[in-house]
């Protein structure tokens, strides 16, 4: 069981922690590639199965927002697909945490987020990432259920399969409103599913609730400015920052 009340945060410690907070409610509303930031950020703040808890229950804070917000926008065949090999993903995750140290999670949770980055920048540079909004999509029939048992395994270990999730987004090629809401609605189920797993694991407990609520008040300003600059920001260009600087980050728990 972890001991919060022994943990000291520096003021650099916050300030990351708060900007982890900020880029968690941008990820909900706005730019959900964003969200590929906060488990490196976190993990490299707080021991790695620490952060764990700490930011389940900022993410659920968050994504009560983005379905209030996107209630209409989800598109529920792709959450139902996704949904059956999600679970068993997230009961392996269970059990695999239970096995693995704090310093072993590090990283594993950095090539976790390489390995997405590489299949993200993969799908974006093949002519799949290009076909027209709303064509039909032609892919392999076990990459649903694939990236579904995948997706389980990374948001029990890390709270990591939002990189997950936009693979399969992109390759269904979901517009960018759709795209929000079909990922708020899919987390906000997710996330609650695995509470009682994350208590029983110790994982959340009164001290990392104190730490999480201490931090939401600035998740309410990221969820403002996601929903202001979805239609704004250069997707691109935004894109290319984002897998950059989370590349540097998951390298930084690898050593």
């Amino acid at each position: 069981m972890f001991n919060f009340e022994t943990i000291d945060f520096s003021v650099w410690q916050w300030l990351l922690a708060g900007l982890a907070a900020v880029m968690i409610g941008v990820s909900k509303t706005g730019i959900p590639g964003l969200s590929i930031l906060v488990v490196p950020l976190m993990a490299s703040v707080m021991p790695a199965k620490m952060s764990v808890g700490v930011v389940l229950p900022m993410l659920i804070f968050a994504d009560i927002f983005a379905i209030t917000y996107y209630r209409r926008h989800a598109e529920w065949k792709h959450i139902l697909r996704l949904l059956p090999l999600t679970l068993v993903g997230i009961l392996v995750g269970f059990f695999a945490m239970g096995r693995i140290s704090d310093s072993q999670l590090k990283p594993i949770i950095g090539v976790i987020v390489l390995i997405m980055l590489t299949a993200r920048l993969y799908h974006q540079r093949t002519k799949s990432g290009n076909v027209e909004e709303g064509a039909t999509p032609k892919h392999h029939p076990l990459i649903t259920p694939t990236l579904g048992l995948f997706a389980g395994i990374t948001t029990m270990m890390a709270n990591a399969a939002g990189p997950v999730m936009t693979i399969y987004l992109l390759l269904m090629r979901v517009g960018k409103i759709r795209f929000v809401g079909t990922c708020a609605w899919f987390f906000f189920i997710v996330n609650w599913i695995k509470v009682p797993l994350s208590v029983k694991s110790d994982l959340i407990t009164a001290e990392s609730l104190k730490i999480s609520v201490c931090l939401m008040p600035l998740i309410l300003i990221g969820v403002v400015t996601g929903i202001l600059v979805l239609k704004r920001i250069p997707q691109k260009a935004f894109n290319i920052a984002v897998q950059l600087l989370a590349t540097a980050a998951a390298i930084k728990l690898l050593f």
